[in-house]
C-alpha cells in the first residue's frame, strides 16, 4: 500500500512501526479509512449538507489520530538516534 504524500518523508518510520505495532496499524488504518470517508462524503454536496456535524466530528478525529501518529514517530526516531 502506498504511503499518502504527507507521509512519505517518514515512510520508512511509518514501515517500521507497523511492522511492530498494532496499537500504530490500528490507529494509523482509522485514519486512512477517516481520509476516504471525508472525501467521499465532501465530494457528495447533497450528502454533505445533511451530515455536516458529522463530518466535522471524523475531522476531528483525525486530526486526534494524526497528532497520536506523530508522536509516535516522533518517539521512535528519537530511540532509534539514542
Amino acid at each position: 500500500m502506498a504511503l499518502a504524500k504527507k507521509w512519505q518523508e517518514h515512510s520508512d518510520t511509518i514501515r517500521e512501526l507497523q511492522a511492530s505495532s498494532p496499537h500504530f496499524n490500528d490507529i494509523f488504518a482509522e485514519h486512512s479509512d477517516l481520509d476516504q470517508q471525508i472525501r467521499r462524503l465532501s465530494s457528495d454536496v447533497v450528502t454533505n449538507a445533511s451530515r455536516d456535524d458529522e463530518i466535522e466530528q471524523m475531522k476531528r478525529r483525525k486530526l486526534q489520530l494524526k497528532d497520536e501518529i506523530y508522536r509516535q514517530i516522533d518517539k521512535a526516531k528519537l530511540q532509534v538516534s539514542a
